[in-house]
């Protein structure tokens, strides 16, 4: 078995520096198999020695993949010149030096947005030879045309001359406003400037999925989780739109209507 420095165990899975975890371990807030550890650079086996830091377990994984379910007001960045950031929603115990959102949502929209510090599963998430489906609903300011179907299919040519990649698009079951989409790629403010050039306006848009990954319903606005292995493996797997809507339409056009309505 690989062995590894405390420090740089540390290190890797958390914005602790390594000065900083070296007076942790002088306070006697490092525990390895809940002893006090001695000295930092003492040698751990990742996966066997048991490491905490302030009462918080330091998981063996390399990276660490959260899922976020973004409020309004919000910029999805690692800097905040432009207002506040989503890592600010991240308890401390879940970042890491290295983490930044995996893709784009408006400051204005909601949902699902993956935060890790795994470069290279985010650039196959985004990269747009790979396709990854997402999902979003969206409340429209005039009822949904079923028009809208083979314009979507087709590839809608925005306002300003761009061509999107065919889509999919249908409206909600209980409500004539409310609509689902289905994007494999990502343009600037793509969805709302879809809409735009079927001569409606997005007034609320929501994502709630990326490829396999659904947004749980019981992960509150404004929450995060940390994935698991195979939630991780499920933002590579594709989805059956059709199949997606039929199960649950009920959840998130009760979550438009109550909350956004």
């Amino acid at each position: 078995m690989n062995q590894i420095r405390l420090d740089k165990f540390i290190s890797e899975r958390t914005e602790y520096s390594r000065s900083v975890i070296k007076q942790l371990v002088k306070s006697g807030k490092v525990l390895v198999d809940g002893k006090a550890a001695k000295a930092a650079d003492m040698k751990i086996i990742p996966g066997e020695n048991m490491v905490c830091v302030d009462g918080n377990e330091i998981r063996e994984s390399r990276f660490r993949y959260i899922l976020l379910n973004k409020p309004a007001g919000y910029v999805c960045s690692t800097d905040d010149k432009d207002g506040e950031t989503v890592m600010k929603l991240l308890p401390p115990e879940m970042r890491t030096k290295n983490m930044f959102p995996a893709g784009r949502l408006d400051k204005d929209s909601l949902g699902a947005l993956l935060i890790t510090d795994d470069g290279e599963l985010a650039h196959r998430i985004l990269a747009p030879k790979s396709h990854i489906p997402k999902i979003y609903i969206v409340k429209l300011d005039r009822p949904f045309e079923s028009e809208y179907i083979n314009k979507f299919k087709n590839g809608i040519t925005l306002k300003d001359g761009e061509q999107c990649l065919p889509a999919k698009v249908r409206r909600a079951e209980n409500c004539e406003k409310l609509a689902f989409v289905e994007l494999c790629e990502g343009k600037y403010h793509q969805v709302k400037r879809m809409f735009a050039a079927v001569e409606n306006h997005v007034e609320t848009l929501m994502r709630i999925s990326l490829g396999g990954l659904v947004l749980p319903e019981k992960l509150a606005v404004g929450e995060c989780m940390e994935l698991l292995h195979k939630d991780v493996e499920n933002l590579l797997k594709p989805t059956d739109f059709d199949d997606f809507c039929a199960r649950f339409d009920p959840v998130f056009s009760a979550f438009l209507i109550n909350n956004q309505m």
